[in-house]
């Protein structure tokens, strides 16, 4: 992965980002398409199947109310940066409401959703995937 993000900075001059000048929803933003790539890649590693069921199992993963009660696990790992930057995701003035959560769950999962594009823009994808498999495990223990 890391040679595929390195040939995309070169092939569209892309720089390094000041992660700082980041708003806390615009890093919610790449987070939650990220989020959900992932999602979708484990889904469909393992093991072929419909893609209405591939898309039901993901859109449980990546609802609201599942980030939240995953982050409430993770939220005592994070680093201290990590920390910041969740804290900001959560408390940002978000434009949109959830539809299928509450407004904390949706505050928690959109900071969560900063804490992942923070990983992946700050190049950090095994911390990233270490945090997403954690979480996974969780909401397994809920069933």
């Amino acid at each position: 992965m890391e040679e595929s993000i390195k040939y995309l900075k070169e092939q569209f001059g892309l720089g390094e980002p000041d992660i700082r000048s980041y708003s806390p929803l615009t890093l919610a933003y790449i987070g939650d398409g990220i989020y959900e790539l992932y999602i979708r890649t484990i889904l469909i590693k393992q093991g072929n199947c419909q893609a209405s069921k591939l898309h039901k199992k993901a859109s449980r993963l990546v609802k609201a109310p599942s980030q939240a009660a995953m982050v409430e696990a993770l939220e005592p790992l994070f680093t201290p940066e990590e920390e910041a930057v969740y804290k900001r995701g959560r408390n940002a003035k978000s434009y949109t409401t959830a539809k299928n959560a509450t407004t904390g769950e949706y505050r928690k999962a959109t900071g969560f959703e900063a804490v992942m594009g923070y990983l992946y823009l700050t190049e950090q994808y095994c911390r990233m995937i270490d945090l997403i498999k954690i979480g996974l495990e969780v909401l397994d223990d809920r069933k």
